[in-house]
């Protein structure tokens, strides 16, 4: 039997427009052997987990620069378990305060990943982390 790669959907939620942050971490996923599916810019919180759902992926990675991490991630994790998508593993990045990162932990994301953190952080801990 053969291995699965691990299969991520990378989203921006919102009006955020600046992307280069989400493609890097997109090449270091994809150089690690990640299956990776970008859905681009402005993606509501719906769309995202419709894309999750029908693309079967083990993790989504969001990231959000505008300050609207505080809403899209809490209603990302809400729409999955409303779905029964409990075994999707969600981390964020981007410009995230750091007293906001407890509340997006007990909304579910399981890890928050702020500027200049290597990507071979982000790729470890989803290795490490994602449910097989």
């Amino acid at each position: 039997m053969t291995k699965k790669n691990i299969r991520v959907l990378a989203a921006k939620p919102g009006l955020d427009g600046h992307d280069r942050g989400i493609k890097v971490i997109c090449y270091a996923l994809r150089d690690a052997g990640m299956e990776v599916i970008y859905t681009g810019l402005r993606q509501t919180p719906e769309q995202i987990v419709q894309a999750a759902i029908e693309e079967d992926v083990d993790v989504i990675a969001m990231s959000v620069l505008s300050g609207a991490h505080d809403y899209l991630f809490p209603r990302v994790m809400k729409l999955l378990s409303q779905a029964g998508a409990h075994d999707v593993l969600v981390i964020g990045g981007g410009i995230i305060p750091e007293e906001d990162i407890p509340r997006l932990k007990e909304a579910g994301m399981k890890a928050i990943f702020g500027p200049g953190t290597p990507t071979s952080e982000t790729v470890r801990f989803i290795q490490e982390n994602v449910r097989r």
